[in-house]
């Protein structure tokens, strides 16, 4: 969708050709019946000739109207370029979701982009085992119901959380690189304490899924042997006794020979 200033123009544009196409129309039907009518007189066809003429020159009238009317109008201020490329981006990423694998390409573009953020800090070793482990929880959220689904609900939050205090860590480390040396202390202390809260809670989230995986293995174990092994060993045991009936079938059938 283009923006307010890029919409006037194309109207202006729009209405410019038309208004020089009907006028064009017009001359041409206009010097047409002008030429055809004296040869023959006023009939049928030069009232047609002359219609024509009129109602292209009507259109025309209108056009330029319309066309003045809008050049009249002071064009809308150009955007900022931060702005129109925010815009763009916005449009694209619109377009992208209401694809049927939009979704799932701009959350793998969003991992990509935030592991690259963090590359070369402290934070990305945490920040790649979280996503591990909200992959691995991702995918067995369809089986994690009933009582696991607060788990789940505290499990985005924790995500959410945790991958913000990875880019405060990161932050905080690449400004005490370029610190002076005596605000280099604080800002140590600072991100040691901040990458300590990381590690512990990188590895409480892989704690619950481990413990959500242990849910699903428990809650999917059967008392007894699965319903498809019982029925496949039916259906063998089936297979055995028909396949001994006709060879007792083929037995009966054969007639004794005599020596």
């Amino acid at each position: 969708m283009a923006d307010e200033r890029t919409r006037y123009f194309r109207q202006l544009g729009r209405l410019r050709r038309s208004a020089r196409r009907w006028s064009v129309t017009a001359g041409g039907l206009g010097g047409a019946a002008a030429v055809l009518t004296p040869y023959a007189g006023l009939g049928l066809p030069d009232a047609a000739w002359a219609a024509g003429a009129g109602g292209a020159l009507v259109l025309a009238a209108w056009r330029w109207i319309d066309l003045r009317a809008l050049a009249a109008r002071p064009a809308p201020p150009e955007l900022d370029p931060a702005e129109a490329a925010a815009r763009s981006r916005a449009r694209l990423v619109a377009a992208v979701e209401r694809l049927p694998v939009g979704p799932g390409v701009l959350a793998e573009v969003r991992r990509v982009r935030s592991r690259m953020a963090l590359r070369g800090t402290s934070a990305a070793e945490p920040w790649a085992r979280l996503d591990r482990a909200a992959l691995t929880l991702a995918g067995m959220t369809g089986r994690l119901t009933g009582l696991a689904e607060p788990a789940l609900l505290e499990a985005a939050e924790a995500d959410r959380s945790l991958r913000d205090l990875a880019a405060k860590v990161a932050s905080v480390e690449r400004a005490l690189r370029v610190a002076p040396a005596a605000a280099r202390p604080p800002l140590a202390e600072a991100h040691r304490t901040l990458t300590g809260q990381l590690e512990q809670g990188v590895a409480a989230y892989e704690r619950l899924v481990v413990a959500a995986a242990g849910y699903v293995a428990e809650d999917a174990r059967p008392d007894a042997d699965h319903p498809a092994a019982s029925r496949l060993t039916e259906a063998t045991d089936l297979l055995h006794g028909v396949a001994g009936a006709l060879s007792e079938l083929r037995g009966v059938g054969t007639p004794l020979r005599t020596p």
